[in-house]
């Protein structure tokens, strides 16, 4: 549960946001794969290599021992001599009265394992071999004798290739061992693949950078194809939403197969719904002009009964029955009102209706704010009348406060009413929906004053609350974006 919530959390709110996030998680995780199997493959191969090329130098190495060990001591220095003169050995040799002390490079698995190869097969090779030292060393400052002396010391044609490469330096395998008492030979060499140990890193600094520039070309790619295929539903989105205030914005037919099918079903339904507010509205007029007439007779004949108390209850039967016409056609014709949106000064607009009030004896209180918001002013401000009508016929006084907020302009309005049921507040925008206290301060409302302001509102993309107020009283809260 906590991992679900965690993810919406994380997942962008966009369409763009989201299919680029599933494209760079799909890259990435493709990748990873790929370099575990890259690195296991190449940990293999590499292990391979390196354990025959220690083996192979294990058995030269041994070879070397059991030579010098053959020779009389006098012919040794002879031979070393004419070992480095001649150049292109294998080894660089020396005898030492003593092992010489070498830095020892980090270990890594490959090297311990080139290493173990290497004494196992001098064991195995000279099993009366009495002492070996073996390590990997790089040449820089590589002590080659027990006289201190070191690679950087000695002539170049005994080094090149041998124990120097270029373009980098590569650590050199030493080899010490005891072939009599106070005598060490001293043999160090490069690994036929001198940089064997790079062989062992699965992400080298080259491939690192090729998998950045693939991952970024796929995310700039995604991005390009996401935008471009998204381009066209953000299109609708604002024509939904023009056309769901009232305007109506001409939506392409351009793009891909599939939105210029979108776009011609969203105008064709689009057509459908105006002409059917269309017709609404001319229905309703209609059945609001049949009835007057049928109305009016009724009235004139129910003047001519002989009974006044009858005559008198058709009247009121007759009265309620014409205000209930003239309130479903208002319901109808107040929420479809044809009008530009614009800017308007919440000062001006609500002042204008303080200033009326105040007139009727009312008592309204209201604070400037300055703040303006781009919104049908008929239709705002019928919104906003019916709102004040109902605080001041059911409160007697009203206070009108405009702030800004994150979601753009709220406009509070509390009367000093009994307030409202908590369980009545959700009914109170339904059509003729009355509750007890205002029928008995207004028994010719019909109930469609906030259904009315609510339709308004939402038809503006804004929000009408009711709430009952801590210190007593209704309290209407509208934001408008």
């Amino acid at each position: 549960m906590r991992l679900s919530r965690l993810a919406r959390r994380l997942m962008p709110p966009s369409l763009l946001g989201r299919l680029s996030l599933v494209m760079v998680l799909g890259v990435l995780t493709t990748m990873l794969i790929g370099n575990l199997l890259w690195a296991n493959q190449l940990k293999s191969k590499a292990a391979l290599e390196a354990g025959a090329a220690a083996q192979h130098i294990g058995a030269g190495a041994a070879s070397a021992l059991r030579f010098f060990q053959s020779l009389p001591p006098n012919y040794r220095p002879i031979l070393i001599e004419q070992l480095r003169d001649m150049g292109g050995t294998r080894f660089f040799v020396s005898v030492n009265r003593a092992p010489v002390e070498i830095k020892d490079i980090p270990e890594s698995v490959l090297s311990k394992a080139v290493l173990d190869t290497v004494r196992r097969t001098l064991i195995h090779d000279l099993p009366r071999l009495a002492e070996a030292r073996i390590g990997f060393a790089m040449p820089d400052g590589l002590v080659v004798s027990d006289e201190g002396v070191t690679v950087a010391d000695l002539p170049e044609e005994w080094v090149q290739h041998t124990l120097l490469i270029k373009p980098r330096p590569a650590p050199v395998l030493v080899i010490q061992a005891e072939i009599e008492p106070g005598g060490w030979l001293y043999l160090a060499t490069l690994m036929p693949d001198p940089y064997f140990l790079d062989n062992g890193n699965p992400l080298p600094f080259d491939r690192l950078l090729l998998q950045g520039l693939t991952l970024a070309t796929v995310l700039l790619l995604s991005i390009l194809v996401v935008s471009w295929i998204t381009q066209p539903l953000a299109a609708l989105s604002e024509a939904a939403v023009a056309f769901g205030k009232g305007e109506s914005p001409a939506l392409p037919e351009t793009g891909s197969q599939e939105f210029v099918r979108t776009a011609r079903a969203f105008t064709a339904m689009r057509e459908r719904i105006q002409q059917y507010l269309e017709d609404r509205e001319r229905l309703f007029a209609s059945i609001s002009h049949d009835l007057r007439t049928p109305i009016t007779r009724l009235k004139l004949r129910a003047e001519l009964l002989d009974d006044e108390e009858a005559g008198q209850a058709f009247h009121e039967d007759l009265d309620e029955l014409d205000m209930m016409v003239k309130g479903a056609l208002q319901s109808v014709k107040d929420t479809d009102i044809h009008e530009n949106h614009t800017e308007l000064a919440l000062d001006q607009l609500i002042g204008r209706m303080v200033r009326d009030a105040l007139l009727a004896g009312h008592n309204v209180v209201y604070q400037p704010s300055g703040l303006k918001v781009k919104a049908k002013p008929l239709a705002l401000r019928r919104a906003l009348v019916n709102l004040l009508d109902n605080a001041l016929l059911y409160g007697k006084a009203a206070r009108i406060a405009v702030s800004k907020v994150d979601a753009g302009t709220n406009i509070t309005i509390h009367d000093d009413g009994p307030g409202v049921p908590p369980e009545a507040l959700s009914t109170l925008f339904q059509p003729y929906t009355r509750l007890e206290h205002g029928r008995n301060s207004n028994q010719q409302g019909m109930g469609l004053g906030l259904g009315i302001a609510q339709n308004i509102i939402q038809a503006h993309g804004g929000t009408l609350v009711l709430s009952n107020h801590p210190q007593g009283g209704l309290w209407v809260s509208i934001t408008l974006p």
